[in-house]
């Protein structure tokens, strides 16, 4: 996208399309739906878009902990406990590897 400065705001110029085909109840939802928030349907579409791709984004890469589960995970962090003898074989096998190569 082209980046277009107007009046010391940076603003990104439309420049791709998108299409989509619906069938007659959704287009009238939606249509109803963008009437309802006085914006033109290319607008509401693009904007719930994005806020759905927004969510969905955060939703992947955001961990949220409550309770218990926030708690070990800093205890874990501020504390960490020592490696048990599996963790140590591991890492001497990951060392040998590496060392060959």
């Amino acid at each position: 996208m082209a980046l277009v400065m107007t009046k010391g705001t940076k603003r990104l110029r439309k420049s791709t399309r998108v299409e989509a085909r619906l069938n007659p109840e959704q287009k009238r939802r939606i249509e109803h739906a963008a009437g309802l928030k006085g914006t033109s349907i290319s607008e509401f579409i693009v904007s719930s878009a994005d806020d759905a791709a927004v969510r969905a984004i955060e939703q992947h890469e955001v961990w949220v902990l409550a309770g218990r589960d926030r708690e070990a995970f800093v205890k874990a962090l501020v504390r960490p406990p020592a490696p048990n003898r599996r963790l140590r074989t591991a890492l001497r096998r990951y060392n040998a590897i590496v060392s060959k190569t």
